[in-house]
């Protein structure tokens, strides 16, 4: 076995586990996107609630 055999096939190897982390983190990025708009309506109930509350007191 040749020392450039060796060396391409690390060079594979490495760009094989590249490729899957790529794709791992693209999926993971477009998971954590879908479910921003929910946190972002469960945050804006929670301070409509906040407001209200707050809106009695001055009452």
């Amino acid at each position: 076995m040749n020392f450039g055999d060796v060396i391409f096939q690390l060079l594979s190897f490495i760009f094989m586990f590249g490729l899957f982390f790529a794709v791992f983190f693209l999926v993971r990025s477009l998971m954590s996107k879908q479910q921003q708009p929910n946190k972002n309506n469960n945050i804006e109930q929670k301070l409509d609630r906040i407001i209200e509350l707050l809106e009695q007191d001055r009452k």
